[in-house]
């Protein structure tokens, strides 16, 4: 089982590693959130500009005797603020587009460095702000106007990552239904190839599958926030292969060890069902020959283990990939589980071995009714 689009390497690398130089995919698709909040927004020009000035008058009262001097100190604190303030916001939002998807630190040199560039212009600009002498002491008063322009600009972009932040769940949600929602459209259509075939020589089987094929499009439409136990999942994924045995016939062999599996285990739904399919398109459906796909699920200490592989083929498939591949499993176990679970591929003894790894949670009650596959129904 190989992965099917590439994207599994890309989803792997970290933009702020120095790894390939080529931009990081968008936050949609499994990105890292920028450093750069959106300038261009009113709202995040509005979050900027009132604490800056907030701080200002602070500032000005502070360092003055008495409301006059209070306010023409603001006054003096603005002719240098909101020229720096103003044209910090507008030139990251004109570069954020350029620089969003590259390295970490170059997002980072860009969100401090302009900020920083326009301070140390300005302060030299304004004449009421000029440096009392010249010499040395010149470049220092430069660079501590500079620091703390980079020091006001890493604070906001922390706070506008943790506001994101805070945000996420409903983010993660709905990326999650846009990962369930990918399914190959192609599979309902060899499904009904299949059944139609079979509707004469084999009504019986016929209506059997299609049972199999309704009770899979009411897994795909499920919730994906929801979790289901483990034997639920394997059902599923034993109703899909009864579909592709269909197909493919005697060149689909599976064989399934789940003597150590903890049948009560929760999971996302439809997290097993794709590495599955990934493991019938890239290990059997390319070769003539028969081919096994072994199925091992144990619970080693607190964690469930699945161990997956399938032959290797000699030449690779003749149409695209399973577009939920590799990568997008990873992304939900990511938004899932966060680092606690682990997905791995290499190859083994010429075979496609891929292992999962997820905590153990157990599932509170036990169901009453638990959903069976029938292989002879």
């Amino acid at each position: 089982m190989a992965p099917s689009d590439g994207k599994a390497a890309d989803y792997k690398s970290d933009p702020g590693s120095g790894g390939p130089s080529q931009k990081a995919r968008r936050q949609s698709e499994g990105g890292q959130a920028p450093v750069i909040p959106d300038t261009c927004n009113l709202g995040i020009v509005l979050r900027t500009l009132v604490p800056l000035n907030a701080l200002a008058v602070v500032g000005a009262i502070a360092l003055s005797s008495g409301p006059i001097e209070s306010g023409l100190r603001f006054l003096d604190i603005a002719l240098v603020l909101e020229p720096v303030a103003l044209g910090s916001l507008a030139l990251l939002c004109l570069l954020r587009k350029g620089v969003n998807g590259t390295t970490r630190w170059v997002q980072w040199a860009v969100a401090l460095g302009v900020p920083a560039a326009l301070a140390s212009v300005t302060a030299l600009l304004v004449p009421r702000f000029a440096p009392p002498d010249t010499g040395d002491g010149t470049a220092w008063w430069v660079l501590g106007r500079a620091i703390l322009a980079a020091t006001l600009a890493w604070l906001f972009a922390v706070y506008f990552q943790l506001r994101a932040r805070a945000f996420s769940p409903s983010f993660s949600e709905a990326r999650l239904q846009a990962l369930q929602a990918r399914i190959r459209p192609h599979f309902l259509f060899n499904s009904l190839n299949a059944v139609l075939g079979l509707m004469r020589s084999d009504p019986r089987r016929a209506e059997a599958t299609l049972e199999n094929l309704a009770d899979l499009f009411r897994v795909f439409m499920r919730d994906a926030r929801e979790l289901v136990p483990l034997d639920d999942e394997v059902v599923t994924c034993k109703e899909y292969l009864a579909i592709e045995q269909i197909r493919l016939g005697e060149r689909l062999r599976v064989q399934w060890l789940l003597d150590g599996m903890p049948g009560d285990a929760l999971l996302p739904s439809l997290l097993l069902q794709p590495l599955i399919e990934n493991a019938v398109h890239h290990g059997i459906e390319p070769s003539a020959e028969t081919g096994t796909i072994e199925i091992a699920i144990t619970q080693p200490a607190e964690r469930v283990r699945v161990e997956i592989t399938n032959p290797l083929a000699s030449v690779p498939p003749t149409r695209g990939g399973n577009q939920m591949a590799l990568s997008n499993v990873r992304e939900r176990l990511m938004l899932l589980y966060d680092m606690e679970a682990e997905l791995k591929t290499g190859v083994e003894s010429g075979r496609f071995r891929l292992q999962l790894e997820f905590p153990y949670r157990k599932e509170r009650r036990r169901r009453d009714v638990r959903r069976y596959f029938d292989p002879d129904r």
